[in-house]
């Protein structure tokens, strides 16, 4: 079982047209064999949970929510399961750690922390860069130089799956 991780804007810096892509992007990556990880919360996250939840392919379980809280009360309605860590942004290295790929798109200061311990546990993550964000100005750059292309650009949801496919 892959683990997917998702990371990218809240529910107050996610434009519409972010949401929607991540609707479709769920529906459209959602098999019997991933799993997704996220933060838990609403933009960016609901938004991929949703189109998992919305998908032919989504089995009980398939959504992992890791919240900042020490309650799941703010977990996002397409959470299957919601751990409450009560580590507030601390969560994000345990999002991370967690997946095995990275999708980021657009984001803001959480992203970017996410996308830093992504690098430096040398995860790969896939960079949506039609928003913008972190996610679009770190698209194919190296943070530093001890690893390089870990951050892949990628312009669709068609280039998203290739690349998860090739994962199998």
């Amino acid at each position: 079982m892959k683990k997917i991780g998702i990371i990218g804007p809240n529910n107050k810096m996610c434009s519409k047209e972010l949401y929607d892509f991540g609707v479709q992007l769920g529906q459209q990556i959602a098999t019997k064999d991933r799993t997704f990880v996220c933060g838990g919360l609403g933009g960016f996250m609901e938004a991929v949970c949703k189109g998992v939840k919305l998908s032919n392919d989504t089995f009980n379980g398939q959504t992992v929510g890791i919240l900042p809280d020490d309650t799941t009360a703010n977990a996002n309605p397409f959470i299957d399961t919601a751990i409450a860590t009560g580590q507030g942004i601390a969560r994000n290295i345990i999002i991370v750690r967690t997946a095995d790929i990275i999708i980021a798109a657009g984001g803001g200061a959480g992203t970017l922390s996410e996308i830093a311990f992504a690098w430096q546990l040398n995860k790969t993550v896939l960079c949506v860069t039609q928003f913008d964000g972190w996610a679009k100005e770190l698209a194919g750059t190296n943070l530093d130089n001890r690893k390089s292309d870990l951050l892949i650009p990628v312009s669709s949801i068609d280039e998203i799956n290739q690349i998860l496919n090739q994962l199998q």
